[in-house]
């Protein structure tokens, strides 16, 4: 859990929540600053949302995991729409306002604390470029493997990710090789985020190309089933037990 000074992410969230105000600020370990979509992106309404999303809402199925759920927009779209949708997030201010804005079952945990205590789920969602969570392929393999556990015999995970070789910004195109030269992958991002006082500890956020995914996920018990492409290097994964 956050402590409170460190919950940039959830109190950008909550003011928005509450005064429809805020942003968030992204800074990454080579000094490179940039501000990000906002917190309005956390509570886009669906006929806002892009292609790939709504495509990937029609394979949701069962009980559903939302790891990393912010302030609840696809856990509540799903809730109205007749799924038990359980939302887990570390920011103490997300569940928050998840809580206030309807979501009936919320609780504040990392990814890392996912376990048999919640149950057994149908499918795990993990978008709004929620792979990242994963942090590293060694971390994303051992969490995979516990996914198996928790989840029943067909179940599934809907990932989105950015391909990070789809641009030609040269600050992103130096730090990939930066990280090569650390013997990290290129997508493997350290960032943290702020917002007026607050600041996150620095986190690892992995972003991958399609067939770095596929590396990740052998020998973890899951398959790709398809890719949904959307803009700009997003897309999302469906995910399969082999």
């Amino acid at each position: 859990m956050l402590r409170d000074f460190e919950d940039a992410h959830g109190h950008a969230i909550y003011d928005y929540f509450k005064k429809k105000t805020g942003y968030e600020i992204i800074e990454r370990d080579d000094g490179y600053v940039d501000i990000s979509g906002g917190p309005a992106a956390y509570f886009r309404e669906y006929r806002d949302w892009g292609k790939h999303e709504k495509e990937a809402m029609k394979r949701v199925k069962g009980r559903v995991l939302d790891i990393g759920c912010g302030a609840g927009r696809h856990a509540l779209y799903l809730q109205n729409k007749g799924f038990e949708v359980v939302g887990v997030d570390i920011s103490p201010l997300a569940i928050k306002v998840c809580k206030e804005r309807g979501l009936r079952y919320a609780e504040v945990l990392s990814i890392t604390q996912v376990s048999s205590k919640l149950g057994k789920f149908d499918t795990i969602l993990m978008l709004g470029n929620n792979f990242g969570l994963f942090e590293n392929p060694r971390r994303a393999g051992w969490l995979l493997r516990r996914f198996k556990s928790i989840t029943s015999k067909n179940a599934r995970i809907i990932a989105e990710t950015r391909d990070p070789y789809a641009t030609d910004n040269p600050d992103h195109l130096s730090y990939h090789e930066l990280n090569r030269k650390r013997g990290r992958m290129p997508g493997q991002v350290r960032i943290r985020v702020r917002y007026r006082r607050y600041a996150t500890p620095w986190f690892d956020y992995l972003l991958v190309s399609k067939s770095e995914m596929q590396e990740i996920l052998e020998g973890t018990g899951w398959r790709i089933k398809e890719f949904i492409d959307g803009k700009e290097g997003m897309y999302i994964a469906v995910i399969e037990k082999s």
